[in-house]
């Protein structure tokens, strides 16, 4: 059950929030100057790259890699594939966790690899590998550790994380906003110099400006019914958040945070993009999971049986290209089978803005429920 309560409580926030969650997420802007600073310094902006690479592959634990693939990929387009090299092993353990490098990989392609640890073994032995390869390597992870030690074996390029003194070396820190947004900005940062997307020093100024501007709106003292974050999550206290995604970067948004969702907050999502989602989700809403599944609903003892859990629809919105939009038949199946929908969309900005404005209220959203609930 939420606390509705505790999220009017800043100081109550501040006590249930042992892991720094609402800390990295007010504090992601702060992040992204930093590691836009890191990034200079490690010499991302006196690149000199022939071309582009064949394709891009990237490797890292936990979910901060898997969406920064995810997200870099979209970005990129089709000019070079992004590929997510995923781990094997039998534990999520630093010692445990095995990567690969594919058959295939030689001096036309670029290894990124990123990490909030630092201290994976096979991590270290796939830059070597790739070294062998005649493959370029650039990591980022924390300063001092034995990967920084291996990429420089590897005559690659290492740039240092941009942490905080109270970031956790556990898993769910890989979910953290500021995690995310210390080892994203970095691979921005390159990848825009070499040509694979557009993110100049000041398109990433902007998005720590709208990250910045979105703390201040969703920010622990912001009342709920002013913050949209807030709000967002005390409508998914008892629902089965059914994530829709409309527009070029949208899906990894939504994707992050459904995965968030389940990490941070112990929620099950689903999520799908606009308009296949309407068929991939139609049964579902007119299922047991509608609203109006059960006309009882309203007369049962809401004290002694909890309530029953019921789809909501979130959408996630960004300007549709070529202006056609699958919104108003979102809404009209929605509201059919008497589903409750939230919309977010995007104040003016480029992709980048509007991408990192629903990734922060999202963020924010997910952060809000995981301490509500107690999670």
């Amino acid at each position: 059950m939420l606390d509705e309560s505790l999220l009017d409580s800043p100081d109550g926030l501040a006590d249930a929030d042992t892991r720094g969650l609402l800390r990295g997420a007010a504090e992601a802007g702060a992040r992204v100057r930093t590691a836009v600073r890191h990034a200079t310094e490690a010499g991302v902006a006196e690149l000199k790259p022939d071309g582009r690479p064949r394709a891009v592959l990237i490797a890292g634990p936990g979910a901060a890699a898997t969406h920064t693939a995810d997200l870099l990929g979209t970005l990129a387009g089709p000019g070079s594939p992004v590929i997510r090299l995923a781990p094997t092993g039998v534990a999520p353990a630093a010692g445990a966790l095995r990567w690969e490098i594919p058959g295939w990989v030689g001096s036309v392609d670029l290894l990124l690899i990123a990490t909030p640890d630092g201290t994976e073994p096979s991590l270290s032995l796939l830059a070597e590998q790739a070294y062998r390869r005649g493959c370029s390597v650039v990591a980022v992870a924390p300063a001092h550790t034995p990967l920084a030690e291996a990429i420089a074996a590897a005559h690659g390029m290492f740039v240092p994380m941009a942490t905080a003194p109270y970031d956790q070396e556990e898993p769910l820190a890989a979910s953290s906003p500021g995690v995310f947004w210390a080892m994203f900005t970095p691979l921005l940062a390159l990848l825009d110099r070499i040509g694979l997307l557009s993110a100049a020093p000041d398109a990433l100024e902007k998005v720590a400006d709208r990250l910045d501007h979105i703390a201040e709106r969703c920010g622990p003292a912001i009342a709920a019914y002013s913050n949209p974050a807030k709000t967002l999550a005390a409508e998914l206290a008892d629902a089965l958040p059914v994530v829709w995604t409309e527009g070029p970067a949208t899906g990894p948004a939504g994707r992050r945070f459904a995965a968030a969702l389940a990490e941070l907050a112990g929620r099950p999502a689903l999520v799908a993009e606009l308009p296949e989602a309407l068929a991939a989700h139609s049964a579902l809403l007119a299922g047991p999971l509608a609203a109006s599944a059960d006309p009882d609903d309203f007369f049962r003892d809401r004290v002694e049986e909890p309530p029953a859990m019921h789809a909501r629809v979130v959408l996630l919105r960004d300007r549709p290209i070529g202006g056609l939009t699958a919104a108003p038949a979102a809404r009209d199946l929605a509201l059919s089978h008497d589903t409750p929908i939230s919309e977010l969309e995007p104040d003016e900005g480029d992709e980048l803005e509007a991408l990192a404005e629903l990734i922060a209220v999202t963020d924010f959203a997910a952060v809000y429920l995981a301490l509500a609930s107690g999670a």
